[in-house]
């Protein structure tokens, strides 16, 4: 028995990796993202926005979620009060390529 992969066979294998590596690179676009720069932003602005938000004595990290999408940052969770809601949403405004902010978080009674 040959145990020798022919050339042509050896070159099919490497062809068929290679699309399936493009092809799964292409998946870790989130759904509504056009490019997988796109994709690196928002987790750039997303962790710009943690980063602040650790830093900030007036915000709770631990307890407020961070998602952003095309720029768009979601932010949910919740605050001890309404001034910590608003210091969230303020930090987020004022971080770098942010075009806009949901402010969903929840105040806790």
């Amino acid at each position: 028995m040959n145990t020798r992969k022919s050339p042509r066979r050896s070159l099919a294998i490497a062809l068929v990796s290679a699309a399936l590596t493009v092809s799964a690179a292409g998946c870790a676009v989130q759904r509504g993202q056009q490019t997988m720069g796109a994709y690196v932003d928002d987790a750039a602005i997303t962790t710009a926005i943690k980063a602040k938000y650790v830093e900030s004595k007036a915000v709770d990290a631990n307890a407020i979620s961070v998602e952003t999408l095309n720029g768009t940052v979601m932010l949910s969770g919740f605050a001890k009060s309404a001034t910590e809601k608003s210091s969230a949403e303020t930090l987020a405004r004022n971080t770098n390529g942010v075009k806009a902010v949901r402010n969903e978080i929840t105040i806790k009674p």
